[in-house]
């Protein structure tokens, strides 16, 4: 792996290994042994790769594995925004690697990315108030993908456009610089919240969202300033949801591995 060098020209680092449990807890370790950000860690393989809610993330060779250890980046409460910078710099990079796929590109809220309808990409972040820093993590599927998810899944190569993991990262190491200036510590937020939801899936269209303990219907309306869902139930009444597991009415069942 290798940053791209107007990446490295802005002082951000990388470090690079073969195997690693997860590339987001190495990250975070590193910052609690006094490690400072901007920081790159990248595995070939994961181990013990894990998503949202704990989820297991299949990690085999030949994709790309990757978190960004940011120190400081904003006031915590602004930190979950970052699934949306780090979204939309996934799809400038692969827009800029395989440009063909553009249009059948779309975001999935809240840390997803796919690619005609199935799961290619996720995000994880994960914070350590303790020594003020937060993790990227990011897992792309390049060139294999697994084959028994809820929600389908799919890898660059199966569209006919193989990509090789450093090929993609050192695009997404510039595209992330791009984003976070933009996103500017959560000042710039309404502006990556627009740009997200012009590549959005869903909106205006109905979805199902599953939370902890109960299953809400309704028509995915918009994000309201700090991310959350704006669900429109039948009723006619308007939710806000945070977090949860969204799925469109061509989905038989929401994301196993995000």
């Amino acid at each position: 792996m290798k940053l791209e060098p107007r990446a490295s020209a802005a002082g951000v680092r990388l470090i690079a290994h073969e195997v690693l449990g997860s590339t987001n807890a190495e990250a975070l370790q590193l910052a609690r042994h006094g490690e400072r950000g901007p920081l790159w860690v990248t595995a070939e393989r994961q181990s013990a790769g894990r998503g949202r809610r704990g989820r297991a993330w299949i990690s085999p060779p030949g994709n790309l594995y990757a978190s960004l250890l940011l120190t400081g980046p904003a006031a915590a409460e602004h930190w979950p925004q970052l699934s949306f910078v780090a979204a939309l710099a996934i799809h400038d990079a692969v827009v800029e690697v395989a440009g063909d796929l553009k249009p059948l590109l779309a975001i999935k809220w809240p840390n997803d990315l796919l690619l005609a309808g199935a799961k290619f990409a996720g995000i994880l972040i994960e914070g350590e108030g303790d020594v003020n820093a937060v993790a990227i993590g990011i897992g792309v599927n390049c060139a294999r993908h697994p084959a028994d998810t809820e929600f389908p899944a799919t890898d660059l190569a199966a569209a006919g456009v193989p990509v090789a993991p450093k090929t993609l990262f050192l695009a997404l190491s510039v595209k992330m610089l791009g984003r976070i200036a933009q996103w500017n510590a959560g000042e710039g937020f309404s502006t990556i919240r627009a740009d997200w939801l012009a590549r959005a899936s869903g909106v205006g269209e109905g979805v199902r969202v599953r939370l902890a303990e109960r299953e809400l219907a309704g028509c995915f309306e918009a994000l309201d300033e700090a991310g959350a869902l704006v669900l429109r139930l039948p009723d006619g009444n308007v939710t806000t949801i945070a977090a949860g597991d969204v799925f469109t009415g061509t989905s038989s069942s929401p994301d196993k591995a995000s």
